[in-house]
Protein backbone atom coordinates (compact mmCIF):
# COMPACT_ATOMS: atom_id res chain seq x y z
CA UNK A 1 0.00 0.00 0.00
CA UNK A 2 1.36 3.40 -0.94
CA UNK A 3 1.25 6.60 1.12
CA UNK A 4 -1.31 8.05 -1.30
CA UNK A 5 -3.57 5.00 -0.90
CA UNK A 6 -3.29 5.24 2.89
CA UNK A 7 -4.21 8.95 2.83
CA UNK A 8 -7.09 8.42 0.38
CA UNK A 9 -8.52 5.53 2.40
CA UNK A 10 -8.26 7.57 5.61
CA UNK A 11 -9.95 10.56 3.99
CA UNK A 12 -12.88 8.38 2.90
CA UNK A 13 -13.22 6.81 6.37
CA UNK A 14 -13.14 10.22 8.06
CA UNK A 15 -15.74 11.53 5.62
CA UNK A 16 -18.00 8.58 6.37
CA UNK A 17 -17.65 9.22 10.10
CA UNK A 18 -18.69 12.85 9.66
CA UNK A 19 -21.59 11.80 7.41
CA UNK A 20 -22.79 9.28 9.98
CA UNK A 21 -22.70 11.93 12.70
CA UNK A 22 -24.62 14.28 10.39
CA UNK A 23 -27.31 11.61 9.82
CA UNK A 24 -27.60 10.98 13.55
CA UNK A 25 -28.04 14.70 14.22
CA UNK A 26 -30.72 15.08 11.53
CA UNK A 27 -32.84 12.43 13.25
CA UNK A 28 -32.48 14.20 16.62
CA UNK A 29 -35.72 15.99 17.47
CA UNK A 30 -35.22 19.71 18.02
CA UNK A 31 -38.74 21.05 18.62
CA UNK A 32 -39.41 21.50 14.93
CA UNK A 33 -41.19 18.84 12.89
CA UNK A 34 -38.68 17.30 10.50
CA UNK A 35 -39.71 14.22 8.47
CA UNK A 36 -36.15 12.88 8.90
CA UNK A 37 -36.90 12.02 12.57
CA UNK A 38 -39.04 9.16 11.23
CA UNK A 39 -36.24 7.66 9.09
CA UNK A 40 -35.20 5.08 11.69
CA UNK A 41 -38.74 3.82 12.31
CA UNK A 42 -39.76 0.58 10.63
CA UNK A 43 -43.31 -0.75 10.31
CA UNK A 44 -44.43 -4.37 10.11
CA UNK A 45 -45.74 -4.49 6.53
CA UNK A 46 -47.19 -7.97 5.91
CA UNK A 47 -44.50 -9.57 8.05
CA UNK A 48 -41.62 -7.51 6.66
CA UNK A 49 -39.99 -4.64 8.58
CA UNK A 50 -40.35 -1.72 6.17
CA UNK A 51 -39.16 1.91 6.58
CA UNK A 52 -42.05 4.21 7.46
CA UNK A 53 -41.48 6.45 4.44
CA UNK A 54 -42.16 3.43 2.17
CA UNK A 55 -45.66 2.75 3.50
CA UNK A 56 -47.06 6.27 3.40
CA UNK A 57 -46.56 9.89 2.51
CA UNK A 58 -44.93 12.07 5.21
CA UNK A 59 -45.61 15.80 5.16
CA UNK A 60 -45.04 18.80 7.44
CA UNK A 61 -48.04 21.13 7.06
CA UNK A 62 -47.00 23.28 10.03
CA UNK A 63 -43.76 23.93 11.90
CA UNK A 64 -44.54 21.49 14.74
CA UNK A 65 -46.81 18.94 13.02
CA UNK A 66 -46.04 15.95 10.83
CA UNK A 67 -48.74 14.06 8.95
CA UNK A 68 -48.46 10.52 7.68
CA UNK A 69 -50.90 9.41 4.97
CA UNK A 70 -50.62 5.61 4.67
CA UNK A 71 -51.12 4.23 1.17
CA UNK A 72 -53.29 1.50 2.69
CA UNK A 73 -55.78 2.33 5.44
CA UNK A 74 -55.03 -1.03 7.09
CA UNK A 75 -51.55 0.30 7.91
CA UNK A 76 -52.76 3.00 10.34
CA UNK A 77 -52.60 0.74 13.43
CA UNK A 78 -49.15 -0.76 12.65
CA UNK A 79 -47.75 2.74 11.95
CA UNK A 80 -49.14 4.10 15.24
CA UNK A 81 -47.72 1.10 17.09
CA UNK A 82 -44.26 1.57 15.52
CA UNK A 83 -44.23 5.29 16.43
CA UNK A 84 -45.28 4.56 20.04
CA UNK A 85 -42.55 1.92 20.39
CA UNK A 86 -39.88 4.27 19.00
CA UNK A 87 -37.82 6.64 21.15
CA UNK A 88 -39.56 9.75 19.76
CA UNK A 89 -41.71 10.27 22.84
CA UNK A 90 -44.70 11.46 20.78
CA UNK A 91 -48.22 10.06 20.79
CA UNK A 92 -49.74 9.75 17.33
CA UNK A 93 -53.39 10.64 16.71
CA UNK A 94 -55.44 9.66 13.67
CA UNK A 95 -58.74 10.50 12.03
CA UNK A 96 -59.07 7.20 10.16
CA UNK A 97 -57.07 8.38 7.13
CA UNK A 98 -54.16 10.48 8.38
CA UNK A 99 -51.86 10.10 11.38
CA UNK A 100 -50.78 13.36 13.02
CA UNK A 101 -47.70 13.83 15.16
CA UNK A 102 -47.64 17.05 17.18
CA UNK A 103 -44.16 17.97 18.40
CA UNK A 104 -44.33 19.79 21.73
CA UNK A 105 -42.28 22.92 22.35
CA UNK A 106 -39.01 22.01 24.08
CA UNK A 107 -38.42 23.35 27.56
CA UNK A 108 -35.06 24.79 28.63
CA UNK A 109 -33.98 21.67 30.54
CA UNK A 110 -34.74 19.37 27.57
CA UNK A 111 -32.81 21.72 25.26
CA UNK A 112 -29.76 21.49 27.53
CA UNK A 113 -30.04 17.69 27.61
CA UNK A 114 -30.22 17.58 23.83
CA UNK A 115 -27.12 19.77 23.47
CA UNK A 116 -25.28 17.30 25.74
CA UNK A 117 -26.35 14.47 23.41
CA UNK A 118 -25.13 16.49 20.41
CA UNK A 119 -21.74 17.17 22.07
CA UNK A 120 -21.33 13.51 23.06
CA UNK A 121 -22.03 12.45 19.48
CA UNK A 122 -19.48 14.97 18.24
CA UNK A 123 -16.88 13.69 20.69
CA UNK A 124 -17.55 10.07 19.62
CA UNK A 125 -17.13 11.08 15.97
CA UNK A 126 -13.84 12.85 16.78
CA UNK A 127 -12.56 9.77 18.62
CA UNK A 128 -13.38 7.65 15.55
CA UNK A 129 -11.57 10.15 13.30
CA UNK A 130 -8.50 10.09 15.56
CA UNK A 131 -8.54 6.28 15.47
CA UNK A 132 -8.42 6.42 11.66
CA UNK A 133 -5.45 8.83 11.92
CA UNK A 134 -3.66 6.53 14.37
CA UNK A 135 -4.11 3.50 12.08
CA UNK A 136 -2.89 5.46 9.05
CA UNK A 137 0.21 6.71 10.88
CA UNK A 138 0.98 3.14 11.97
CA UNK A 139 0.78 2.04 8.33
CA UNK A 140 3.05 4.92 7.30
CA UNK A 141 5.59 3.98 10.00
CA UNK A 142 5.47 0.38 8.78
CA UNK A 143 6.32 1.60 5.25
CA UNK A 144 9.31 3.52 6.68
CA UNK A 145 10.41 0.50 8.72
CA UNK A 146 10.32 -1.66 5.57
CA UNK A 147 12.40 1.02 3.79
CA UNK A 148 9.63 1.65 1.24
CA UNK A 149 9.68 5.40 1.96
CA UNK A 150 12.25 7.88 3.27
CA UNK A 151 12.12 9.74 6.57
CA UNK A 152 11.16 12.94 4.73
CA UNK A 153 8.31 11.12 2.96
CA UNK A 154 7.16 9.77 6.33
CA UNK A 155 7.17 13.23 7.91
CA UNK A 156 5.32 14.73 4.92
CA UNK A 157 2.74 11.90 4.98
CA UNK A 158 2.17 12.37 8.72
CA UNK A 159 1.70 16.12 8.22
CA UNK A 160 -0.82 15.46 5.42
CA UNK A 161 -2.61 12.97 7.65
CA UNK A 162 -2.82 15.59 10.41
CA UNK A 163 -4.28 18.12 7.94
CA UNK A 164 -6.95 15.59 6.91
CA UNK A 165 -7.72 14.91 10.57
CA UNK A 166 -7.98 18.62 11.39
CA UNK A 167 -10.36 19.18 8.46
CA UNK A 168 -12.59 16.23 9.45
CA UNK A 169 -12.74 17.41 13.08
CA UNK A 170 -13.57 20.93 11.91
CA UNK A 171 -16.44 19.49 9.83
CA UNK A 172 -17.79 17.61 12.87
CA UNK A 173 -17.49 20.77 15.00
CA UNK A 174 -19.45 22.69 12.36
CA UNK A 175 -22.25 20.10 12.34
CA UNK A 176 -22.28 20.16 16.17
CA UNK A 177 -22.45 23.96 16.34
CA UNK A 178 -25.27 24.14 13.78
CA UNK A 179 -27.33 21.51 15.63
CA UNK A 180 -26.77 23.21 19.01
CA UNK A 181 -27.90 26.52 17.52
CA UNK A 182 -31.02 24.83 16.10
CA UNK A 183 -31.84 23.23 19.46
CA UNK A 184 -31.33 26.36 21.53
CA UNK A 185 -33.43 28.49 19.14
CA UNK A 186 -36.72 29.41 20.82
Amino acid sequence: MTVKEILDTSKVKMGKTADMYQRDMVSLRAGRANPKVLDKITVDYYGTPTPLNQVGNIASPEARILTISPWESSMIKPIEKAIQQSDLGINPSNDGKIIRLVFPELNEERRRDLTKVVRKGAEDAKVAIRAVRRDAIEQIKKLKKNSEITEDDQRKAEEDMQKLTDKAIKDVDGICAAKEKEIMEV
